[in-house]
């Protein structure tokens, strides 16, 4: 059997690919122009394909795709080709749901607000402190600045996508004593802990009842645009969305108008309908986002995950067995 690998890696993950291939052929393919020659007779390909590349392999059963998102990999004939495509789904879920996370009890706290008066020197409480706090009673009026924070303990956590990062949303809500609530349009895979688990034609029960919602789903046809102007009406004035999945689900211009008439509370937002994001977009300008560059997979921790899956399917490719992460290609996940 044959592997090959485009574009080419570097010398350590080569000598790690190798290793797991065993008997198996690795050719490494610094150009198109060398793929499309060695892909001819190969087996398998890990790395990037063209529609040019395809068009003269004459044996290929596996590609191992170097990403998660396929928004940008899949193409007619490849949806089409008879090659099993596995991806790199769960490999970020850890790190990305500690961004979702960090969002939360930012917006929880108040945090996007108090770190804009730091850069002001402004001491000032968020809501009215007036109410005195004695040593005989304590804390025992609320006052309006308690009404201003936003407490996840009971909060409803809507997840949109229950796949590898939305189940570890939901699990990590449920461990600061969240409800979770979520839609997935394979809606047979919940944890136990989970309140609710609709398909996804009752998004609008979810918006009705959350307090945060979360975006982790993929790019595909069926959710590009999912989030407009009807469904942040649905949403409580009370609301937080979060977006880790990807830009093209919401509507941005909807999105400003629901924050900037306060049909949300605020939006936490690592992916946009166009990124870089243009520094004049009045996102910016909004005291009620946090805004972060696509970093929310960033992590040490995600290269050795990726090579993990790499070497682990080689190995089951090269035995005949059973492959981790394989996509359903028509449906792009």
């Amino acid at each position: 059997m044959k592997l090959i690998i485009h574009p080419n890696v570097d010398q350590q993950r080569l000598q790690r690919i190798r290793e797991a291939a065993d008997e198996m052929q690795v050719v490494a393919c610094s150009d198109e122009a060398t793929a499309t020659r060695e892909i001819q007779d190969a087996d398998a390909l890990y790395g990037h394909v063209t529609p040019s590349m395809l068009a003269a392999a004459t044996k290929l059963r596996w590609i191992q795709c170097p990403f998660a998102g396929l928004e940008h990999i899949l193409f007619p004939e490849l949806i089409n080709h008879q090659s099993v495509f596995s991806n790199m789904r769960g490999i970020y879920s850890e790190v990305i749901t500690e961004h979702v996370f960090s969002l939360i009890l930012c917006f929880s706290r108040n945090l996007h607000l108090y770190v804009r008066q730091q850069a002001a020197r402004q001491w000032k409480p968020i809501g009215d402190l007036e109410v005195e706090i004695t040593g005989t009673w304590g804390q025992s009026v609320v006052r309006d600045a308690d009404r201003r924070c936003a407490p996840v303990r009971g909060a409803t956590l809507g997840v949109v996508g229950l796949g590898g990062i939305g189940s570890e949303v939901a699990r990590r809500g449920v461990a600061f004593g969240m409800r979770i609530v979520a839609v997935d349009p394979q809606p047979d895979a919940a944890c136990s802990a989970i309140a609710a688990l609709w398909p996804m034609d009752q998004l609008s029960q979810l918006l009705e009842e959350s307090d945060f919602v979360v975006i982790a789903a993929p790019q595909t046809p069926a959710t590009v645009g999912l989030f407009g102007k009807e469904q942040f009406q649905q949403m409580k004035s009370t609301a937080f969305l979060i977006n880790i999945g990807r830009g093209a689900i919401v509507h941005l211009d909807d999105l400003v108008n629901a924050l900037e008439t306060g049909q949300i509370a605020g939006a936490g937002l690592d992916v946009f309908e166009q990124e870089p994001l243009p520094p004049e977009h009045p996102l910016w300008q909004l005291e009620n986002v946090v805004i972060t560059p696509h970093v929310a997979a960033v992590s040490v921790q995600v290269a050795e995950g990726h090579m993990q899956v790499v070497t682990e399917n080689i190995r089951r490719f090269s035995q005949g067995k059973e492959l981790l992460n394989v996509v359903d290609k028509r449906r792009w996940y």
